[in-house]
């Protein structure tokens, strides 16, 4: 059973370990690096979990912290963006990252917007199919990672949640 929790400011070297794991697994897949990661001081780390707009969610399968997912406001008032989104490799095709995913979307129209957006590597194939299986669509916004992955190609998806306010 996969159990997901919002991290608390108590639980910062917690998200570290995680986040750090994630980056050095699929380094590719994040706009930040391991090594700019690393040298965030505790108080970079607890500031990310006390913001009231930002939130981040660890997931567990027996114990074990296996998935990572944050959320915070994206390119407008009425819009989330989700952030930071991984699974551990043994943890892959076990509803982790659906769970996740969940978690953020429900979070995030708890708190009233009206979008959630994404930007994801066009490789990333796995990734691409769950947020299209959750409804996430193309919104024809393309870009790079920022260097030195610039080769490294994204798009952005939504998901709307709720008709724009008139």
């Amino acid at each position: 059973m996969v159990d997901v929790f919002q991290m608390r400011e108590e639980q910062w070297q917690r998200v570290r370990a995680i986040r750090l794991r994630a980056l050095q697994d699929t380094p590719d897949a994040f706009g930040t690096t391991f090594e700019t990661e690393a040298r965030r001081l505790a108080d970079q780390w607890i500031e990310r979990l006390t913001s009231d707009d930002r939130v981040t969610f660890i997931a567990q399968l027996d114990g074990k912290d296996v998935g990572l997912i944050a959320c915070a406001p994206y390119n407008g008032a009425d819009v989330a963006g989700l952030f930071s989104m991984w699974t551990a490799p043994e943890a892959r095709k076990l509803g982790v990252g659906s769970r996740l995913v969940e978690t953020v979307v429900m979070w995030a129209a708890s708190k009233g917007y009206r979008t959630v957006a994404l930007d994801v590597a066009n490789t990333n194939i796995a990734a691409i199919a769950l947020y299209e299986k959750f409804g996430f669509r193309p919104t024809g916004h393309t870009g790079t990672l920022p260097p030195p992955r610039t080769h490294i190609k994204e798009h952005r998806r939504e998901l709307q949640l709720a008709a724009p306010r008139p």
